[in-house]
């Protein structure tokens, strides 16, 4: 029994440090947020003195970096604590993915004129939004596409990003290999809250969503 002891209290000690962690993570956010702040107030002030134009470049580089690192860390602290969603009924994901289509400029391919289901609106169209970025960074833009249908028994939806190249081994949805791949973890957390499944194979990713059904 000594082992299982053993394991039980290496496991306690890892969710300990998982969630000072994420604390240290919060904090961090916040202390990045206020230097953004004291970083846009000196871009201001540049902009009214006329400083050289490196100088306001500079500046305008910090501030994003800052702002990345900030949306960085807001998506593990995300990741790490229960999702709380506001389901909608009817929401329909044809209407998301066309909006995707046109900020994304990447082609939708729809089957079917509407996938109508219980979601929450702003949590499934970031899910699909990290989806189709991290799809893009797996293929070349001309090559990938977004294909979108009602499966066999007209039960689910099924989402596919078509024209991928991912390497043997590899699992998109489920690694931690940079803020890309936690983005793209939070997102199938969010699939899977709404009773969905997110696969992956050597050219595609995809998901199933369950959807209403009538009568």
């Amino acid at each position: 029994m000594k082992p299982l002891k053993s394991e039980i209290q290496n496991s306690d000690a890892l969710q300990e440090i998982g969630r000072a962690s994420v604390q240290i993570v919060h904090d961090l956010k916040n202390q990045l947020n206020g230097l953004k702040l004291y970083a846009t107030f000196l871009r201001k002030r540049m902009e009214k003195s006329e400083r050289p134009e490196d100088e306001r470049e500079t500046i305008t580089k910090l501030i994003a970096g800052l702002e990345r690192a900030a949306s960085d860390m807001t998506a593990l602290v995300r990741f790490s604590r229960p999702l709380e969603l506001r389901r909608k009924s009817h929401t329909d994901l044809v209407k998301i993915l066309e909006g995707i289509e046109r900020s994304e400029s990447v082609p939708v391919e729809i089957e079917a004129s509407e996938l109508r289901g219980q979601f929450d609106v702003a949590a499934i169209t970031e899910a699909l939004r990290d989806i189709t970025s991290s799809a893009l960074g797996l293929s070349s833009t001309e090559d990938l596409r977004i294909h979108s249908r009602v499966d066999e028994e007209g039960k689910q939806a099924l989402i596919e990003w078509r024209g991928l190249k991912i390497n043997d081994g590899d699992d998109p949805f489920h690694s931690f290999a940079g803020s890309d791949r936690i983005r793209m973890s939070l997102a199938a957390k969010v699939i899977e809250a709404h009773g969905g499944k997110v696969e992956h194979g050597r050219d595609a990713l995809s998901i199933r969503l369950p959807l209403e059904q009538q009568g």
